[in-house]
């Protein structure tokens, strides 16, 4: 589990692949996320993605990342800086929402400009998410916990808007963020089970059996 609270900007140094039709084996050079209680086996979320440690050296990390992630995700499968955060322990103080790491989609940037002393960030959203999103939610995008300002329908999905802090924007890689680039999405984790909860109950009533159509 992760707060959604960056904790270091590193940076994917080396990408060596794992074989034909394989994923990578992805070297992240992180001095700034403190990686003295960090051991093989321990779980760090990189631009919102749960990745498992492979190796550790004084200065960074290395993860596997599959094929199948790498096609549910972006930024993992080139070089350049990546959001960290540890996985949280129990007892920590939990500063942004509860995010498990497990991205749902990707979004596009459709705005991204200053406003006052902000940044004002809309995202589109999937189809398939924007069930899940909502006015003074939450949504993590790179593995940054942000709070949902507005939410605008489309057929396609939604846009939702967000405000960003200067220290937000200082802290993470979401300043080099552009119109038309790309995102990872995590929708909040009550809401994905709210919804299940709903679907369920309402197939009991109906008497038939149905999955949610996320």
């Amino acid at each position: 589990m992760f707060t959604g609270i960056v904790a270091a900007v590193g940076s994917i140094s080396q990408l060596e692949s794992l074989g034909p039709d394989a994923g990578w084996r992805v070297h992240v050079e992180a001095p700034g996320l403190g990686l003295g209680d960090v051991v093989p086996g321990d779980s760090i979320a990189v631009q919102g993605a749960c990745m498992t440690v492979v190796a550790v050296t004084s200065q960074g990390f290395d993860f596997d990342v599959s094929r199948e992630s790498l096609a549910c995700t972006v930024g993992l499968d080139a070089k350049g800086p990546v959001n960290l955060e540890k996985a949280m322990r129990l007892g920590d103080r939990l500063g942004g929402h509860l995010v498990s790491g497990h991205v749902d989609g990707v979004g596009k940037v459709v705005r991204y400009q200053p406003e006052a002393e902000s940044w004002i960030l809309d995202v589109r959203a999937p189809r398939s998410l924007a069930r899940y999103l909502a006015s003074k939610g939450s949504l993590a995008v790179n593995g940054v916990s942000l709070t949902v300002n507005r939410v605008a329908d489309a057929p396609d999905g939604c846009v939702v808007s967000m405000n960003l802090i200067p220290h937000t924007v200082a802290v993470t890689t979401l300043k080099a963020l552009v119109p038309g680039a790309t995102v990872n999405l995590e929708v909040d984790m009550i809401a994905r089970y709210l919804d299940r909860m709903l679907a369920v109950d309402s197939a009991a009533g109906d008497g038939t059996s149905r999955s949610s159509d996320r």
